[in-house]
């Protein structure tokens, strides 16, 4: 009997390491020009003066898209919408994009990061203006949302550096998590942004916009891409 279960078990581990992935995972990071975390008072009066412009940022740790693999790889997209996003009263909102693939990537991984980041971005990247190629890093500090520090770098292109929310950060004293993240998550936090910058071309603007309640960090989990 014992030699029987022990041959079921070597044989259910040994199927359940050659069934195909089906799941594409890993971390994301995102930091806007409006702040996320934050009072409804504070975040009316910065709707439709500024949260039109946002870096995001994904690390994919294990998956593939139409059958090519993504793992260790990291793409960046940069937005410039029409106005404040996540705002419910403008539900259109329409945007220009850049997307910054991993220069670590083979040709056909490069044109998969451009299919996953657009199934991640939705209609944020509709418009893709340009597609530029650089070194991209996003490291998390430790494994903990609620305490990590994060940073993200494409190059010279665009940059994101957090650090975790403190209670010396509120302002109305009254704060939420006052938007969602521009992307699917499975756990996300908001957190203090200490750098965010864009310097490329094709959206009409550069921007370095620190030290505000503007970033999201998190893991994500999503179907594989066909």
């Amino acid at each position: 009997m014992k030699t029987l279960v022990g041959f079921a078990l070597t044989v259910s581990l040994a199927t359940a390491a050659t069934l195909p992935q089906t799941k594409i995972t890993g971390s994301y990071i995102e930091a806007r020009n409006a702040d996320v975390y934050t009072g409804a008072c504070y975040a009316n009066s910065e709707i439709n003066l500024v949260g039109d412009l946002a870096v995001m940022g994904w690390k994919i740790d294990e998956g593939m898209v139409d059958g090519v693999s993504l793992k260790g790889l990291g793409v960046v997209g940069v937005i410039r919408a029409t106005s404040t996003l996540g705002d419910i009263a403008n539900p259109v909102n329409p945007a220009k994009a850049v997307l910054i693939v991993d220069e670590k990537a083979s040709a056909p991984q490069r044109s998969a990061l451009v299919k996953f980041a657009k199934r991640m971005g939705g209609e944020l990247f509709a418009e893709v203006v340009a597609v530029e190629t650089r070194p991209i890093s996003l490291t998390f500090a430790n494994n903990n949302l609620h305490s990590v520090r994060a940073k993200l770098t494409a190059g010279e292109l665009a940059s994101i550096e957090t650090r975790p929310i403190v209670s010396t950060d509120q302002i109305c004293r009254h704060e939420s998590t006052y938007y969602a993240p521009l992307t699917p998550t499975v756990h996300a936090m908001a957190g203090y942004t200490l750098a965010n910058t864009f310097t490329g071309k094709g959206l009409g603007t550069n921007w370095s916009m620190p030290e505000k309640r503007s970033a999201f960090v998190a893991n994500f989990e999503i179907p594989m891409v066909d």
